[in-house]
């Protein structure tokens, strides 16, 4: 009976084809992959031709999704390898990790009691840790995620030369310098154990030692007693921090391998990660192990299969075993005896996809470079640092703009992996899934962007099925504003991100499809509601997304709330919301009628309260209202209807005769009346006089014109009757006084466009009387200017 202990690095090329080569050579009648056991049942689905790496297995809790862990494998993958290895030759092949459902449990008992002792008081806390763990420590090991620890990176010893090198440099570490920093050390140790391997061998970077002595090496018989050689070195001199939950990882994995053994498989292959190897190599007594998994805390686990991206694979998306160039890797993997001329083919090919000139010669003397810098560096064969380096000096002429384009596109990579529509999946997931294949809507990586044009059938359908996932909190989409004055175009920008998947099942269940699920999900939402804004943007987010069972009961809240609220300001803050979802009754062919009987009863209600609220306010609370004047004006334009139209001009020249409005307010509202041609020539004139009369208050008149100039001065232009009342009210103004009113004059003038204000400008300099005032003309000497013409006249050709 032989075990094969593999211990590898995840989601390295190398190790990936080492460990091929080992069991094509070994033939094992087992393998044992690092992984949650509940998803044996779904490896069936591992060699289904619709099943494209990269994907990732979704162990969830059905009770609470978002606890969840995903385990993610590309291609080159090395457990992905040995998977598929066992599936083609029809050999059993098992997960061998402590299950999900006990590392979710230990989890939230440690959450649990986290919290607990941060809110009891200190001395309580004290007694509710165990003596050998701080408060902090307890913190981070109840937000440690399993995939946290089992993805960690494992160094490799590749030649006797470098394992000799690291054991001397680890060893001459000075005692009381590794008891000091005993817990750093070994969080460090834990994180990235390839560092220090790295340094033995004289490099700074573990991700560029790994990539030259690993990804590049080939037919190495030796790489896995090796690796657990060096583990076991580095396990031994540098201090571990005692992990529970890794210990009974550890102690669960040997019991897998002693239920093989007992099964009488007589060659099995372990793949694991590299840290581990050691232990599963000189195992303790089987009681130990039982001892620690006795009594263990469990929830039930689901497991499924979903697509996965290089992005999620990748460091920058937080990953805790990600690689910085999932991209590069798949290129290797896929051509490991490449000198760099395919890759700088690759790199040509997609910048002469953005318009940038790359010809032959470029890629040939950007891969002589490379291999330059490889030979400099005493390196066998360029590496991704060195092509960088020659692109950016070749191809880029050192200008590392276009550098970003290649790390998104071909370094890491846009690509998403496929999973079969047959796969057992939650019921939203798959109707979504459906819906996306039939409206043409496939998920991407990266960003793809849809202009709709909601007056056809299918771009209806489509935004119909966007607005249903943004009501389900499912970000897919991002709507965007389009130019134009038309309601009937959308702009949608789309990116799929696997950790969607996690809010796809927890929506599930509200229902099977994405209609029931979004209705009944908006329904929840109204009656957690209260405030009358909340409900109205909730309206106006359903009304797109064609629910009308959802629109019904959110138009019967927003009624009683309306009817209950005393508040104007309230209720001038939700018409504009209310009037912009009436917009879409035409296009999207639904009764906007219920809406407008409601913005009707609201509005004559503002109507009714909206002069006493202009009285006897302040000075913030007058610009605020100022705004919503602007908005409420806006809407009863856009909405067209003429009694509403008649009550607000109404309720304008109730509040523009008050005396006691605010300034501010009642110029404002001169001025709409104004727009309304309901006041104009020497009416107007005649409330100008009024407002800015030597009897009114400098400050107040100040005021009333700055709300009468709010959005356009071009009247002062046209009108030089008000131009002249302006003038004058200015010229009858005290320097003190002036000086005091500068800063308001100063605000009212610079919201002008500067068209506006420019032409406020020279009709200043010309006078009240709009006579340009004439320029000194400057002597010009015809005869200087007479000699430059033949020089022109040269200069131009002739």
């Amino acid at each position: 009976m032989a075990t094969h202990i593999l211990g590898i690095r995840h989601h390295g090329p190398g190790s990936a084809r080492n460990v091929k080569a080992f069991l094509e050579a070994a033939k094992p009648d087992i393998i044992l992959v690092e992984g949650p056991p509940e998803a044996d049942v779904i490896l069936k689905w591992a060699t289904h031709t619709e099943l494209k790496p990269p994907v990732a297995i979704l162990c969830y809790q059905p009770d609470n999704p978002q606890q969840s862990a995903f385990y993610p494998f590309a291609a080159f993958s090395p457990e992905w390898q040995a998977i598929i290895y066992a599936k083609q030759h029809f050999i059993p092949v098992r997960f061998m990790d402590l299950p999900s459902g006990n590392q979710f449990a230990i989890e939230q008992e440690k959450r649990k009691l986290a919290e607990e002792a941060i809110a009891a008081p200190e001395k309580e806390a004290e007694k509710m840790l165990p003596d050998d763990e701080s408060a902090d420590e307890k913190i981070d090991n109840a937000r440690m995620l399993s995939s946290d620890i089992k993805h960690k990176s494992a160094p490799m010893k590749l030649n006797q030369g470098i394992y000799s090198l690291a054991h001397r440099k680890i060893c001459s570490n000075q005692t009381d310098e590794i008891a000091g920093e005993e817990i750093e050390t070994s969080q460090s140790i834990r994180l990235d154990p390839i560092s220090y391997l790295a340094q033995a061998a004289g490099y700074t970077d573990g991700e560029k030692w790994w990539e030259h002595f690993v990804e590049h090496r080939h037919n190495n018989e030796a790489i896995f007693e090796a690796v657990n050689e060096a583990m076991g070195v580095l396990r031994e001199l540098l201090p571990a921090k005692d992990d529970r939950l890794e210990q009974l990882r550890e102690a669960h994995m040997r019991k897998t391998i002693r239920q093989a053994e007992k099964e009488m498989f007589q060659n099995i292959a372990v793949v694991c990660g590299a840290w581990h190897a050691p232990a599963l190599t000189n195992m303790p007594k089987q009681k130990e192990d039982n001892e620690l998994l006795k009594n263990l805390p469990k929830v039930k686990v689901e497991c499924t299969w979903i697509p996965w991206t290089y992005n999620r694979l990748s460091f920058s998306s937080g990953y805790g075993a990600g690689i910085a160039s999932p991209g590069w890797y798949e290129h290797i993997w896929q051509y490991p005896t490449d000198d760099g001329t395919r890759w700088m083919a690759k790199v040509a090919k997609l910048f002469r996809s953005k318009q940038m000139d790359t010809s032959v010669a470029h890629v040939i003397e950007a891969v002589r470079l490379a291999e330059s810098l490889a030979a400099l560096r005493n390196l066998n064969k360029a590496g991704l640092e060195e092509l960088n380096e020659a692109t950016l000096s070749i191809l880029c002429n050192g200008e590392p703009v276009m550098m970003s384009l290649l790390q998104n596109e071909l370094i890491v990579s846009d690509r998403i992996g496929e999973v079969p529509v047959d796969i057992p999946k939650p019921p939203l997931q798959l109707d979504i899934e459906k819906q996306q294949k039939k409206l043409r809507l496939p998920p991407t990586a990266d960003w793809k962007d849809y202009t709709l044009d909601l007056r056809k059938e299918s771009d209806l359908e489509r935004s119909i099925f966007l607005h249903r996932l943004l009501l389900l909190e499912i970000k897919w989409g991002h709507k965007s504003d389009i130019a134009g004055k038309g309601t009937f175009k959308e702009q949608w920008r789309l990116q799929w991100d696997p950790a969607f998947s996690i809010d796809v099942i927890e929506k599930g269940s509200w229902g099977n499809t994405t209609e029931a699920a979004s209705g009944k999900y908006v329904i929840d939402l109204s009656k957690k509601a209260k405030a009358l804004p909340d409900v109205c943007g909730l309206l106006e987010q359903t009304i797109p997304a064609e629910l009308p069972l959802a629109v019904e009961a959110l138009i019967l809240q927003i009624n009683n709330l309306a009817a209950a609220s005393g508040d104007v300001i309230q209720l001038m803050e939700v018409i504009p919301a209310l009037v912009n979802v009436s917009r879409y009754g035409n296009v999207r062919k639904t009764d906007a009628a219920l809406v407008l009987d409601i913005v009707d009863s609201m509005i004559t209600r503002i109507c009714v309260s909206l002069p006493a609220a202009c009285t006897g306010i302040d000075e913030d609370a007058a610009a605020h209202l100022l705004e919503l004047f602007g908005k409420m004006n806006d809407a009863v334009n856009l909405l067209q209807e003429k009694e509403i139209t008649d009550l607000w001009q109404q309720t304008l020249q109730l509040i523009s005769t008050n005396k006691n409005t605010a300034p501010v307010i009642a110029g404002y509202a001169t001025r709409l009346l104004a727009d309304f041609k309901l006041i104009a020539g020497d009416e107007l004139v005649k409330a100008f006089y009024y407002a800015m009369s030597p009897a009114t208050a400098p400050t107040i008149a100040a005021a009333w014109l700055e709300g009468f100039l709010k959005g356009s001065g071009t009247i002062l232009l046209i009108d030089q009757d008000l131009w002249n009342v302006v003038n004058n009210w200015v010229e009858q103004l005290t320097e003190d006084v002036f000086v005091q009113l500068l800063p308001l004059l100063r605000r009212t003038f610079s919201n002008l466009s500067k068209p506006e204000r420019r032409k406020l400008g020279e009709k200043v300099k010309s006078g009240s009387s709009g006579v340009v005032i004439k320029q000194t003309e400057i002597g010009i000497d015809g005869e200087r200017a007479k000699q430059g013409i033949g020089v022109v006249i040269r200069m131009m050709g002739y």
